[in-house]
């Protein structure tokens, strides 16, 4: 049972920071204004955001995870 905790977490983990990762690089890429103009405690709160919801998502299911 630990095993699968920790295969879960590892799995939910890695798709939470890449989740992260696409959710700061869309807003960079969308902002209209220089890369020091940016606004990064937004960009940061709202890949957060993302984030926490990709690992609230993943409690459902990761098909990285099969069961045996």
């Amino acid at each position: 049972m630990e095993g699968d905790f920790k295969k879960w977490l590892k799995a939910a983990g890695i798709r939470a920071v890449k989740t992260f990762a696409q959710t700061a690089a869309a807003l960079i890429g969308t902002e209209l204004v220089g890369f020091t103009e940016l606004d990064w405690l937004h960009i940061i709160s709202v890949a957060g955001v993302a984030a926490v919801l990709s690992l609230l998502t993943s409690v459902a299911g990761l098909p990285e995870i099969e069961k045996k």
